[in-house]
């Protein structure tokens, strides 16, 4: 496993805290959040191997996982759903257009099995992920793949973004289910969320959706990504 980071932060009377970790042969960014009230928790991206991660940030701080989510069906960001559905009893969320790739998993470009998980809830457009003072709103961004989503918390003003939107730039369209068409009008649509959000993706460091905005305007200005 890689560095990770947290921080914790108040917005009006709610608090959330976010633990992340780096894990895995392509260093998928692992996310925990939190509301240290409720002590209710879901996890994003459970990548193999970060049940280890899981487990001992949930008991550290008594937290119960309420929900583990994929942002997007790829092997590097799924491997272990199974396991951490497993000794925690929370369902796992995909949006049903990836729902195969997490039950079915193809071998790929994967260095290792990845063990196949049963989706118990669909990441739908304009669904709402609840836990204790926390609503993050599902924002499907096909592109990456078909069933790719972010998660919105609108009142905290912070987005989860999976392998749609990164710091300087966005996830491959030459992979199954990738499209460069939809991706960019994905970001167009994020490129509208304002400046100050900030923005924890799939893979290398936080940004916000400021620090993006010089490529972002080109994205939506084209209407297509660039070289």
């Amino acid at each position: 496993m890689g560095p990770g980071w947290s921080w914790s932060d108040w917005y009006g009377c709610k608090r959330m805290e976010l633990v992340s970790r780096v894990v895995g042969p392509v260093a998928t960014n692992v996310v925990i959040l939190g509301d240290p009230r409720t002590r209710e928790a879901i996890a994003i991206d459970t990548a193999i191997p970060s049940l280890a991660f899981v487990i001992d940030e949930l008991a550290a701080r008594d937290w119960t996982l309420k929900l583990i989510v994929s942002t997007h069906g790829h092997w590097d960001h799924i491997g272990d759903n199974a396991a951490v559905a497993a000794h925690t009893g929370a369902p796992i969320a995909v949006h049903p257009l990836d729902r195969d790739r997490l039950e079915h998993p193809g071998g790929g470009m994967a260095p290792f099995a990845i063990p196949p998980s049963i989706p118990a809830v669909d990441l739908a457009e304009g669904g709402v992920i609840r836990f204790g003072d926390m609503r993050f709103e599902v924002l499907h961004t096909p592109g990456h793949t078909e069933g790719s989503v972010c998660l919105f918390e609108r009142d905290a003003g912070q987005l989860l973004s999976g392998d749609t939107l990164f710091a300087g730039g966005w996830g491959r369209v030459d992979l199954p289910g990738g499209s460069a068409t939809e991706l960019a009008a994905s970001l167009a649509r994020l490129a509208g969320i304002g400046d100050s959000v900030r923005v924890m993706p799939g893979h290398g460091p936080a940004t916000t959706i400021g620090r993006e905005r010089a490529w972002l305007d080109l994205v939506v200005a084209g209407g297509r990504l660039f070289a």
